[in-house]
């Protein structure tokens, strides 16, 4: 049973940081890509980064490019979102997402999380 676990959610000052990781377990994910999404109230769900699990391609949406970093651990099967300068607008439920393809989009993730609430206060 596949199973995407998040963690390290909170509420922290525009400004500063937090790092939310995705515990995997399951199955082999090594051919898999991990991806990171986020949903605020009233809001679709967006994309925020993915990385492949071999090797180290990844990919952001511009908002946050230059203050996220995704990362794996892959003997943990972990997969981390390090938020640098944060701000209110990033404040979501964050959720963690795998798929089987080299470039998913949003529908086209195999599973996902429950998610870790991140809220950013003003």
């Amino acid at each position: 049973q596949v199973q995407l676990v998040e963690s390290g959610g909170g509420l922290v000052q525009a400004g500063g940081s937090l790092r939310p990781s995705c515990a995997a377990s399951g199955r082999t994910f090594s051919a898999y890509t991990m991806g990171w999404f986020r949903q605020a109230p009233g809001k679709e769900r967006e994309f925020v980064a993915r990385i492949r699990w071999s090797g180290d391609s990844t990919y952001y949406r511009d908002s946050v490019k230059g203050r996220f970093t995704i990362s794996k651990d892959n003997a943990k099967n972990t997969v981390y979102l390090q938020m640098n300068s944060l701000k209110p607008e990033d404040t979501a439920v964050y959720y963690c997402a795998a798929s089987r393809r080299l470039r998913p989009t949003k529908n086209e993730y195999d599973y996902w999380g429950q998610g870790t609430q991140v809220t950013v206060s003003s």
